[in-house]
């Protein structure tokens, strides 16, 4: 039997990881660490437990590869816009929007998230390259900010970082306390109608934080 070429290995490689992290990262965002199981990540993959520790080596290290997954994912989301066809206001504007839409369409990120916090940023802080990804959000807010400032549009002072600690936490809250929140004030959030709403009041308080 001939054996296959060498890039449809690696192909068929990747696609198993990929495969793996798919998997992986709703059991732990369903899970957390503790509670996900290698057994269960391995019978709803199209793999074995053995290839799992293959390419990950533990079940900390296959955490850590869906930590990076995870953020790789949202930050590639973030720097995407073409932030310079737009005016300044334009520009955060579809920044806030689109990291809304992002939480909302992904709460398996956001339960992430809350997790690591569980663990106090135990794991994250090992994860190869997190801080070289998380620049790229900063950068393209003080390119935004910059830009606002030359345009007479954003007060001085603004920092880049305390704009994305805002910006995320605002749009952080309505996945992370949708359950809590909704049973406790019987407020709907989670139709499309609300989440418009919800997504363009928090537009809207942001715009008027950096606001002369």
């Amino acid at each position: 039997m001939t054996a296959a070429p060498r890039s449809t290995r690696v192909a068929d490689s990747e696609a198993t990881k990929a495969n793996i992290l798919d998997v992986a990262r709703q059991e732990f965002a369903d899970k957390g660490l503790s509670g996900a199981r290698i057994d269960e990540i391995a019978e709803r993959t199209n793999t074995s437990k053995r290839m799992i520790y293959y390419h990950f080596a533990s079940k900390e290290g296959l955490y850590r590869a869906v930590l990076e997954d995870a953020y790789s994912r949202i930050r590639a989301t973030e720097t995407a816009l073409p932030i310079e066809t737009m005016n300044a206001r334009e520009a955060l504007a579809a920044n806030i929007r689109l990291t809304f839409d992002y939480h909302h369409e992904h709460p398996d990120f956001v339960r992430l998230v809350m997790n690591e916090n569980m663990h106090h940023g135990e794991f994250i802080k090992d994860v190869a390259g997190i801080e070289r990804r998380n620049e790229s959000v900063i950068r393209v807010l003080s390119e935004i900010i910059a830009k606002g400032r030359e345009e007479g549009v954003f007060r001085d002072g603004l920092n880049p970082i305390d704009l994305h600690m805002t910006i995320s936490a605002l749009c952080f809250y309505n996945v992370s306390n949708r359950y809590t929140f909704s049973e406790i004030f019987r407020r709907d959030m989670v139709s499309p109608e609300a989440v418009e709403t919800r997504r363009e009041q928090v537009v809207e308080v942001v715009l008027a934080a950096c606001r002369p």
